[in-house]
């Protein structure tokens, strides 16, 4: 099977070879369209905060329009051949091409949004999904959302139609088409189209380069998911940060939980179990705040404690947010949420201890820098003063809430978690 200009009814090719002709002696001009539509595009993003990786032009080469050109209909049999495209310098819509490459498939949307809501430059004419492989069909391929657009009395679309001369009307106007796509699907199509329509011998092809090429779609269309979920995830955890916005909202059983999943998905529970003894523990230290529950959940801290502890089964959230909070207030989460159960003091007082030692380990491996030259200076010592005053911090916060256990603070000061300094657990 040949292409369409080889399969091209005789009665036709004097036709088509006409419309080549224009077309190739405008073409330069075309070039100049492009440029400028190129331009205007790549102009649009200039005041957005999710610009293109990059903005890319083309002009339909000489031989495939020659080719698009020589497309018949199909008629019924004994019907005069007829071609798809009689004025195909009018009628063909991509002759300019404008590709808008993204990073993450959710800009694609944003970008299409963005080009038609731009009225005063372009009338779109057609907007469309163009999936080579389809959830539908249940195969996979590249996507690309399709524009179609039309200028509005363009200078250099007049020069190109002036160029053009015989019935072309000298308007301005002209219709070209926009592709978005992500820059994996860009890369995937630039090489399957290398490969399967610029293959000098068709031949060549197979069932089994088909099926590599589903193969590769598969696995940068998992890719692409991969890195949409992950760019959500840190579009949440930075919101945590966000004083006057996320970071501001009040904690609740269902907030914890929704927060805790977010920065530490992989120590999980059922969806459906509560959450409303973390809310107490949390509530016993006055930590009130999205801000201030994210601070206590960082992962040094949460390696620290695993360290430390030496679980010898993974924790659930209410037992490793227990020790978190042990590891930053020290004596004070005993004194505040033992509530008398002599017990639970007990474990909590072994698990500070074993903190205690980490925290004097970690402090002894660590080197000690040399002093420098000619210096008489002795290696650093803690602060008894501050120290003094660290306890009394502490002393001072227990007797104002002896038993704080399953209880929601409503009044005082609230305190930021302090990890603890110098080999004490204390804060």
């Amino acid at each position: 099977m040949g292409t369409p200009w080889e399969t091209l009814d005789e009665s036709l090719r004097e036709e088509v070879s006409a419309s080549v002709e224009r077309y190739a002696a405008a073409r330069p001009m075309l070039e100049r369209v492009a440029e400028s539509m190129r331009t205007r595009i790549e102009s649009l993003f200039d005041e957005t905060e999710n610009t293109p990786l990059f903005v890319v032009s083309r002009v339909k080469t000489v031989a495939s329009f020659r080719d698009k050109a020589s497309r018949m209909l199909v008629g019924e049999e004994g019907e005069e051949p007829a071609l798809e495209f009689p004025n195909p310098v009018r009628e063909i819509h991509d002759l300019v091409g404008v590709r808008v490459i993204v990073k993450l498939p959710h800009e694609i949307r944003e970008a299409a949004n963005l080009i038609k809501r731009r009225r005063s430059d372009f009338d779109c004419r057609s907007d469309r999904e163009k999936d080579i492989g389809s959830v539908e069909s249940g195969t996979y391929g590249y996507s690309s959302r399709h524009l179609i657009l039309k200028t509005r009395g363009e200078e250099v679309v007049r020069d190109f139609q002036a160029k053009l001369g015989g019935d072309i009307r000298i308007t301005g106007n002209f219709v070209f088409e926009v592709q978005i796509r992500t820059i994996l699907s860009h890369a995937w199509s630039e090489i399957e189209h290398d490969i399967r329509f610029k293959n000098a011998e068709p031949r060549a092809w197979s069932p089994h380069i088909d099926r590599q090429f589903t193969a590769t779609a598969a696995m940068l269309e998992a890719v692409e998911d991969q890195f949409s979920e992950l760019h959500e995830r840190f579009q949440t955890v930075t919101g945590f940060w966000d004083a006057e916005g996320e970071g501001a909202v009040p904690l609740t059983a269902e907030r914890i939980q929704f927060i805790w999943q977010t920065l530490l998905p992989h120590v999980d529970r059922k969806s459906d179990d509560d959450w409303g003894w973390a809310a107490e523990l949390l509530a016993a230290h006055d930590l009130s705040g999205t801000r201030e529950f994210a601070a206590l959940l960082q992962p040094n801290v949460i390696t620290s404690v695993r360290a430390a502890l030496d679980h010898r089964y993974s924790p659930g959230p209410d037992r490793l947010l227990d020790d978190v909070l042990l590891w930053h207030f020290g004596t004070h989460h005993i004194q505040a949420t033992s509530g008398g159960d002599a017990h639970r003091a007990d474990s909590l007082r072994r698990r500070l201890v074993q903190m205690d030692a980490y925290r004097a380990k970690q402090a002894a491996d660590k080197p000690v820098p040399a002093p420098a030259a000619g210096s008489s200076a002795s290696p650093a010592k803690p602060n008894d003063v501050q120290v003094e005053k660290a306890e009394a911090k502490v002393d001072a916060k227990a007797d104002a809430k002896p038993d704080a256990k399953g209880a929601a603070r409503s009044a005082g000061a609230k305190a930021e978690p302090q990890p603890t300094k110098g080999g004490s657990a204390r804060s």
